[in-house]
């Protein structure tokens, strides 16, 4: 079944399984929080709110891995009781939220040293989602963008327009 398909119930599904499944995890790794469940742009969401900020930490990780992991295993939870994949979005303490706002300001000082230099600019290596984030701001913004390379050291280069021709292509991922 197609994403777009998905009932809001069905998604609600998802983010009820997904919340069972990472209230064990927190019982087992002796973790106090609340889950937040929710729908968002047509996915189902869960976040994990921690009262005690060392412990929301661990949850998140350095640069993000724990949460990503999290997000990972939590899919395939779901996928398991459902037999669909999932597009779930675990978050732990508004992570993607600032991670969303750090990549915003490092695509928005790409456009702009692409368009004081008339240069392509490269951009570190990112992971999809950092990748798609970055591609959308750019879009929006005008330019355009591409990935290049191989996992896991796929990065984003951000180009002026060179033509009218450039505003009918789609960002490439």
């Amino acid at each position: 079944m197609a994403e777009d398909e998905r009932t809001i119930d069905q998604l609600n599904e998802e983010a009820d399984i997904a919340a069972d499944y990472l209230e064990g995890l927190l019982d087992i790794a002796d973790y106090d929080g609340d889950i937040e469940m929710g729908v968002r742009n047509n996915r189902p969401m869960v976040q994990i709110v921690a009262d005690d900020d060392t412990d929301i930490k661990h949850l998140i990780g350095r640069n993000g891995e724990v949460v990503d992991a999290l997000q990972q295993l939590t899919r395939l939870a779901v996928q398991q009781k459902t037999g669909e994949r999932s597009h779930l979005i675990v978050d732990v303490d508004g992570f993607l939220k600032h991670k969303r706002q750090r990549l915003r300001d490092i695509a928005l000082d790409a456009i702009d040293e692409a368009k004081e230099t008339g240069e392509p600019v490269n951009l570190k290596p990112m992971n999809s989602f950092e990748r798609k984030v970055v591609h959308d701001v750019v879009r929006e913004e005008g330019l355009k963008s591409r990935s290049h390379g191989e996992e896991p050291r796929r990065y984003v280069t951000v180009y002026l327009r060179a033509n009218a021709e450039d505003a009918a292509d789609e960002t490439e991922e």
